[in-house]
């Protein structure tokens, strides 16, 4: 499946930006990762950096967009498909990056940042208010969420980022993160589950 740009949704759940310490945004916080971070959670390893301070873990939903899209479109007719996903963040070098005002990009674009799952039909935005999205690490909760506690939903990003950046066929958005976010450690396995179904899984090394 052909993907093209990765747009993120920062502080898009008001409990992880105040665990962060952050300001609740009153638009979408939009950063970008290069389609060189993807990686597949398949239940194989997967390698992250050892020596840039603490990585951490950001569940969210991935939103496939189907076609292109033009001003007004409806998510339910612009999306197709959805999968899990988790936005890996250096911590570290993101305090620094922020505390200089610079770009977040190295904090975000790594190698192996963007984590997803396989994709599988998006059933509307509604339907989605029906199931919990939860992060498990060694078969225990780290993350849970859903859409009903974003702070912009799923029609407000559509429509943001088409009328700042244009959204086209093959463009996926991660929508963001809710609370819960921590540092992954080596040896750990995490799994991606939606509602009660194993979406994805790995291990960290």
């Amino acid at each position: 499946m052909k993907i093209n740009n990765i747009f993120c949704v920062g502080r898009n759940y008001a409990d992880h930006a105040i665990e962060l310490g952050n300001d609740i945004p009153e638009k979408p916080l939009i950063f970008s990762k290069p389609t060189n971070s993807l990686v597949i959670a398949d239940g194989t390893p997967i390698d992250f950096p050892a020596n840039q301070g603490e990585i951490h873990h950001e569940l969210e939903i991935i939103l496939y967009v189907g076609k292109d899209v033009s001003a007004g479109d409806k998510v339910d007719d612009v999306v197709t498909r959805m999968a899990l996903g988790i936005d890996l963040t250096l911590r570290d070098v993101q305090t620094e990056l922020k505390k200089k005002g610079h770009p977040w990009l190295l904090a975000k674009g790594f190698k192996n940042a963007a984590v997803y799952t396989n994709f599988w039909d998006f059933p509307g935005q509604t339907a989605c208010l029906e199931n919990n999205f939860t992060l498990l690490r060694d078969q225990e909760i780290v993350q849970t969420g859903n859409i009903a506690s974003m702070i912009f939903s799923f029609q407000a990003i559509i429509d943001y980022l088409q009328a700042n950046f244009s959204l086209k066929a093959g463009d996926i958005i991660y929508t963001g993160t809710p609370e819960g976010v921590g540092p992954i450690h080596h040896g750990e396995t995490y799994a991606l589950k939606w509602g009660e179904e194993v979406k994805g899984s790995f291990r960290v090394r």
